[in-house]
């Protein structure tokens, strides 16, 4: 108990100096994001669902070292962009997916079956997706995110009918994304199409608690602005610490590399929420209303 009231006493009367971290964080990921993009011309990884390229699907009649399988075809083809994962079912790899950009179908089969694997006509399967057409659906993906932000942000305005209110809902929502994939970049994770839907999902899990936040704190009257604060985080944090946990459980369980991919942005998007809301938009929040006060008084 002695505790939490330190904790809470930290939080009232420093909250201005957490603040400032919450900032200094988000400035630090713009500024990743923008040396990733000068060195590299992209701020992240794209996997070949965003990229384009081939996969190519093949059953597992024996068990495959995958992280061997794809060192291999590296080294076969230094020019190309590989990546190798597996299929399990009941914890057994039922089937190997390769995915590889900037490299021609019978280079890839004729690297796989230098790595030791035979491929058997019949039992494999490839798709291709052009660079132009992976190109495109990418910066539809972008456009769909840019567009959920601007719903978002008219939603949290017809809300609160108020701007001020209304941009710190926005901006912290906005530094949960971009803090989101600074990690994401740094991790050097290859974003697919689950990517891209885990980053939307990110979008509602951030305004949420935002929302409930700033209705706490700006439509009840009882009390003073930190104790509707401390109020508003008690069931906050309940919400993203249920959701945070679940994602857990779900990525350290789950066997599909499409899950985990999403659930792991999903995880790291919550610490970031839950760092965002309940410092940063809290600490903006009661900075503008607690002037609002005085200027009243004067």
């Amino acid at each position: 108990m002695g505790i939490k009231l330190t904790l809470l006493s930290m939080y009232e009367k420093q909250y201005k100096k957490l603040l400032l971290i919450t900032i200094f964080l988000l400035l630090f990921a713009i500024c990743f994001l923008g040396y990733q993009y000068a060195t590299t011309g992209e701020f992240i990884q794209k996997g070949v669902s965003l990229k384009g390229g081939i996969t190519l699907t093949m059953p597992a009649n024996k068990e495959i070292d995958i992280h061997k399988l794809e060192s291999d075809l590296s080294s076969f083809l230094p020019n190309s962009d590989i990546g190798a994962r597996s299929v399990t079912e009941a914890g057994r790899t039922k089937a190997i997916i390769i995915e590889a950009a900037d490299v021609e179908i019978d280079e890839l089969t004729t690297s796989i079956e230098k790595a030791g694997i035979s491929l058997v006509e019949g039992e494999y399967t490839i798709e291709s997706m052009g660079s132009a057409l992976g190109e495109r659906f990418f910066k539809q993906t972008i456009i769909a995110i840019l567009l959920a932000f601007l719903s978002m942000g008219i939603v949290v305005f017809i809300t609160f009918r108020k701007t001020v209110p209304s941009l710190f809902v926005i901006l912290a929502a906005s530094s949960d994304m971009i803090c989101t994939l600074a990690v994401v970049s740094a991790l050097g994770i290859k974003v697919s199409t689950a990517g891209v839907a885990a980053f939307l999902m990110l979008i509602g899990y951030s305004v949420d608690t935002d929302i409930l936040l700033t209705t706490r704190v700006i439509r009840r009257k009882e009390g003073t602005i930190f104790q509707r604060i401390i109020s508003a985080m008690k069931t906050g944090m309940t919400m993203s610490m249920t959701s945070f946990l679940a994602a857990i459980v779900a990525y350290t369980f789950t066997t599909s590399d499409v899950i985990k991919q999403i659930m792991l942005i999903i995880i790291i998007g919550l610490a970031f929420d839950m760092l965002n809301t309940w410092i940063q938009n809290a600490g903006i929040l009661r900075w503008h209303l607690e002037r609002q006060v005085k200027s009243k008084e004067k």
